[in-house]
């Protein structure tokens, strides 16, 4: 048995074969969750995943000469932070969960070690923090400018069927719904210097506040866009 977490019993912090992972009843919420940066899915997004042209990459700016800096302000398991850095962005990751901090903390690490993944995660720096009261302090911190500010609030489901994937079931149990997006996408609107990129669900409402200026859509999910002023190439 691993390190509880605090305020959630059911779920532990524990080492397995080389890796921090967060377990709980197998059943309820299946394997255990690691950040995994040099494999899986990480790996294969990074090498065909579509480099610029990516959504997420057209919403932050990336296009040809403009490679902005990025704090991704709900880091979650890392993975959106992890495309912008293999594009060549210093990111800074923001995440106010201590055990999903830890996990990604420990994938971090792993990614650093690894040939493969060391310069990409070189580009990545960490801090634990609720961006939503305290973004600016976090940012100032760091040695990252807040050019884009990407966030992907958690959506609160009312659809069952959208519970099933047991990642997703243990992520949610730790991190909740972001009931204070409007207030974090205030805070990203003061310490942005050119633009806020909000990742919604394709059918979901607009963060409540100002208006997107403009909207990215795909299959099943879009990107709003609060634009201050253009992305150049430097």
């Amino acid at each position: 048995m691993g390190l509880p977490v605090e305020g959630e019993a059911e779920l532990h912090l524990e080492r397995r074969d080389g890796r921090l992972v967060l377990a709980g009843d197998e059943k309820r919420y299946g394997h255990p969750l690691a950040v995994e940066f040099t494999s899986g899915k990480a790996a294969h997004r990074r090498r065909f995943g579509g480099g610029r042209g990516q959504l997420i990459a057209r919403a932050c700016g990336f296009s040809q000469g403009v490679t902005p800096s990025v704090v991704d302000a709900t880091a979650g398991l890392g993975r959106d932070a992890f495309v912008l850095a293999s594009l060549g962005a210093p990111v800074l990751l923001v995440e106010r969960v201590a055990a999903i901090f830890a996990l990604l903390e420990d994938g971090l690490a792993r990614a650093r070690a690894d040939a493969e993944t060391a310069e990409i995660a070189a580009r990545m720096r960490l801090v634990h923090g609720d961006a939503a009261a305290a973004l600016a302090a976090l940012v100032a911190g760091s040695d990252v400018a807040p050019q884009v500010i990407h966030l992907d609030p958690m959506f609160p489901h009312r659809d069952k069927s959208a519970l099933v994937k047991k990642e997703m079931r243990l992520f949610r149990t730790l991190a909740g719904d972001d009931a204070d997006a409007p207030r974090l996408l205030e805070a990203a609107l003061d310490v942005a210097t050119h633009r806020v990129v909000v990742k919604r669900p394709r059918k979901a409402p607009p963060i409540a506040g100002p208006a997107p200026r403009h909207v990215i859509e795909g299959k099943t999910s879009r990107y709003d866009l609060y634009v201050h002023r253009a992305l150049k190439a430097g």
